[in-house]
């Protein structure tokens, strides 16, 4: 692959895709850095850090990336409502971006002509790193190994890579007996393959490592306010604790711990991929799911009912272009500068109850409400007379 010795950055996670990739590329002649990002995800990251280096990474680079996370992307899947084919909040699809846009900062930084990562030549991730990397470092070279004939070829599944992990002495976190591939961030955790593949097969009770089962979850529910100015979360506090949080990632990480105790976020869909396939996938996505269900509230009492429509379009059109690797591209960015103007005056407080695997609306107060007590009142009149309906249903009455 290369006459010279190059230098590539890897998007490593310790996993055992790109742990064999970085001995892989080694292999092929490469200069390895690996890059890791800290987007929340609950694992030893300096044990991955040091393992790298053990392996053969030349530098390794480990990021924290949550608070720009929190605040550039999961705030904005919060404030558009996005949500891939009505059900995925797509805590993977948002991260994406994230860690790519790092990833190419350090390529050019330490002068790497080569980008690489260690997404199946299947999925969606493949689309989300490449497109983040051509659009900021268009002279990039990409090195997919699951799309070289070399590579799959030599591994033809993850049966493969572990015979290959256990001859190179890899160490792995995923056993033979677990085998689903596992993402995780502070948005969400995701798991895919292996006996989940059987879209039949129910998923072990073991396989969920963010969440109680909500069967198991208190029985006495947590009452939240969540406060909003623009659309986005700037206060949380629990009625019952007194408990407040006002830092995006600490409010962020609290609504998490809630979402854990109650079971919340948990979804089991088979969805389409981009590139054409369905695939399964299970998900728990706590605060997000907490935040999403209260923002649709606080939208339904600020924002004007056509205005609403349309932003209700904006939000499916978002999930797509997030969903499909599009957020450096040109209509993805006038569809967020667009959500952004339609939040200027979503602000106020949602009171949610959070039990048993579900958030319920309790009640809410907005400081820009379009909501007239006494105009929608059955015992005032106020402004309204009745008497206007009625050319109003005749004339929709005409057609």
């Amino acid at each position: 692959m290369s006459d010279e010795k190059e230098t590539v950055v890897l998007a490593y996670s310790g996993g055992l895709d790109t742990s064999c990739i970085l001995v892989w590329l080694q292999e092929q002649g490469f200069n390895v850095i690996a890059y890791m990002a800290d987007v929340g995800q609950e694992e030893d990251m300096e044990g991955a850090k040091a393992k790298a280096k053990k392996l053969g990474a030349t530098k390794v680079f480990l990021e924290d990336l949550r608070q720009q996370f929190v605040e550039e992307f999961v705030f904005a899947a919060i404030k558009s409502n996005a949500a891939y084919e009505d059900r995925y909040l797509m805590g993977t699809a948002f991260a994406r971006p994230c860690i790519a846009r790092r990833q190419v900062e350090i390529a050019l930084q330490e002068n790497a002509r080569y980008l690489s990562h260690g997404a199946t030549g299947k999925g969606n991730d493949q689309v989300r790193f490449e497109l983040t990397y051509y659009a900021l470092y268009p002279e990039a070279k990409v090195i997919a190994p699951w799309r070289l004939p070399e590579f799959y070829n030599r591994f033809k599944g993850r049966t493969d890579l572990f015979e290959y992990a256990k001859a190179h002495d890899i160490p792995l976190p995923v056993t033979p007996k677990k085998p689903w591939s596992i993402d995780e961030n502070m948005m969400h955790v995701s798991y895919e393959a292996g006996l989940l593949e059987n879209p039949w097969e129910i998923a072990p009770d073991d396989l969920y490592k963010t969440t109680v089962d909500p069967k198991d979850a208190p029985n006495e529910p947590d009452v939240l306010d969540i406060e909003f100015k623009a659309g986005i979360p700037i206060s949380v506090k629990n009625v019952n604790s007194g408990d407040v949080y006002s830092n995006p990632m600490q409010l962020f990480l609290y609504l998490n711990t809630i979402g854990t105790r109650h079971g919340i976020g948990r979804i089991d869909i088979v969805e389409n991929r981009f590139i054409g396939m369905k695939s399964r996938g299970i998900y728990e996505t706590r605060a997000a799911t907490i935040l999403h269900v209260a923002h649709l509230d606080i939208e339904a009492i600020c924002l004007d009912k056509e205005l609403r429509k349309i932003k209700q379009g904006l939000s499916i059109k978002l999930s797509e272009q997030v969903y499909h690797g599009l957020w450096w591209s040109p209509e993805c960015i006038f569809t967020r500068f667009c959500i952004d103007k339609s939040q200027e005056c979503v602000a106020g407080t949602v009171r949610v109850s959070v039990f048993k695997g579900q958030v319920y609306i309790k009640c809410r107060r907005g400081d820009m409400s379009l909501y007239n007590e006494e105009l929608v009142s059955m015992d005032v009149s106020g402004s309204y007379d009745p008497q206007d309906a009625g050319g109003f249903i005749k004339i929709n009455g005409l057609r």
